[in-house]
């Protein structure tokens, strides 16, 4: 005979029950093997037991991965190579992208300074704060030996914002005032690694240098209420940039002081192109 043992596991309510009489109540303990197959009612209560602690078993597991797949976002649920692999050709495409857009980014403003022989609406200090914040930045990536995928369009912007710089001197007559610019900004380029804290202390002030170039741009389209020259392309690729540097140090770097500054560069070069075109239209009105 099997052994009495109490089972609160499958009579919940025999304890309470056995309380309220003034007796304890004995529930038979899992029957053995053995002793079943004597039995066929005692191996139909096993067999009810198996299914019903099997099939408890199956709904638990059926909630958790619903939930966890809740809980992760759709590309979460590809095969991690395929995750990788198109995580890899994103980050090709967008650096790839960016170079290229970087190789003609001043190209519509330079065209249209030349064309029109004038500089009006472009900020000469705007212009210069920008050549200060892109050898900064420069400087902080190739200081700490970030991918240089990550910041080769900068070599080819500060170039491109050097010949706007002598274009706005040539057709402003200040053509003399290059020269200190361009010393200041060599003699910069070697004092800013000569200890760590200046670097740090620059990429720091540099957000905000950036941030200081596009606000003085505005302020200059405010005050002569007239987009003259500026490129509102330009502008534009500009932001498409800034887009996708923030997802290119996302991937790779994760440099917080990096992606703040790609985020308030792509908002202000935002307002810039919506002033740009408000004036725009203003303009043609006008005339």
């Amino acid at each position: 005979m099997a052994s009495l043992t109490i089972i609160t596991r499958y009579r919940a309510n025999a304890g309470s029950l056995g309380q309220h009489l003034g007796c304890a109540l004995v529930i038979p303990a899992p029957l053995p093997r053995h002793w079943c197959r004597k039995r066929p009612w005692a191996e139909q209560r096993v067999r009810e037991e198996q299914e019903l602690s099997g099939r408890d078993a199956a709904v638990g597991r059926l909630k958790q991965q619903r939930g966890s797949d809740n809980r992760r976002p759709r590309h979460a649920l590809l095969p991690p190579a395929l995750r990788t692999m198109a995580t890899s050709e994103l980050l090709v495409f967008a650096n790839w992208s960016t170079l290229l857009v970087c190789m003609v980014l001043k190209f519509p403003q330079i065209v249209a300074v030349v064309s029109a022989r004038s500089a009006r609406g472009i900020s000469m200090n705007s212009l210069l704060l920008e050549l200060t914040g892109f050898i900064v930045f420069l400087r902080y990536q190739n200081y700490y030996d970030y991918p240089i995928e990550t910041y080769l369009e900068y070599p080819i912007i500060i170039a491109q914002d050097v010949v706007l710089l002598l274009l706005i001197c040539h057709y402003s007559s200040s053509m003399k005032n290059a020269v200190p610019y361009l010393a200041v900004f060599a003699a910069g380029w070697y004092i800013l690694t000569l200890q760590k804290w200046i670097i740090d202390l620059a990429m720091t002030c540099c957000t905000l240098i950036s941030a200081a170039s596009k606000f003085v741009q505005l302020q200059c389209l405010w005050q002569t209420k007239d987009s003259g020259q500026v490129s509102a392309l330009t502008w534009s690729m500009a932001c498409y940039t800034c887009a996708t540097r923030i997802f290119t140090t996302l991937m790779t770097t994760r440099d917080m002081m990096v992606l703040v500054r790609f985020i308030i560069m792509l908002l202000l070069n935002l307002w810039v192109i919506v002033t740009v075109l408000r004036y725009r239209r203003t303009s043609k009105k006008t005339d």
